[in-house]
């Protein structure tokens, strides 16, 4: 039979990456990270929150980037593989819990770091770092709620008594053979 394991989890760490450098040579980062879910009760009405919390491995170049430039609190969205780690405790009790061996691991910035990473006229700021296709999605993000002058869907504008103005064209003419 075959079988599939992949795991994508977007959430905030919860504390600052460990990094180590094996025997082998080979980089290792460890982090944990939160990922919150807020639902309503059905039974009571209630708002309730859901955390989850898991253990996040990376291995390689990947992981001394994560040593540099993440720590508590910054949001992060990873993928990978989920790995189930047991072992005994010091009482002989049997203990496990599920991990994940990162993949990927995208560098996201809270709303307010994101919009002090983008200038008014949408260039970079001075003494920031861009850190993947995250930062350029918050860069749209931050043109897109960037003041508009009121404007019709084919962008005329609109007066200052509410009219639009439309833009008269030719008519629309094609080279079809029919």
């Amino acid at each position: 039979m075959a079988s599939y394991n992949r795991i994508i989890m977007m959430g905030n760490l919860t504390r600052d990456p460990e990094y180590k450098q094996l025997n082998s040579g080979q980089a290792v980062c460890r982090f944990g990270v939160a990922s919150n879910r807020q639902f309503k009760n059905k039974q009571t009405g209630t708002m309730v929150q859901e955390v989850c919390f898991v253990d996040v491995d990376v291995w390689g170049p990947q992981a001394e980037s994560c040593n540099q430039y993440l720590q508590k609190g910054r949001a992060v969205l990873v993928e990978g593989r989920l790995k189930l780690d047991s072992w005994q405790d010091n009482d002989g009790n049997k203990r496990s819990k599920h991990s994940i061996v990162a993949d990927r691991v995208t560098f996201l910035g809270s709303g307010a770091q994101a919009d002090d990473a983008v200038a008014e006229d949408g260039a970079q700021a001075p003494g920031t770092q861009e850190f993947g296709p995250a930062q350029a999605v918050s860069q749209e993000v931050k043109k897109a709620r960037a003041p508009r002058k009121p404007s019709d869907s084919a962008g005329a504008p609109a007066s200052s008594t509410g009219e639009i103005a439309f833009k008269d064209e030719a008519p629309f003419e094609d080279d079809l053979p029919f």
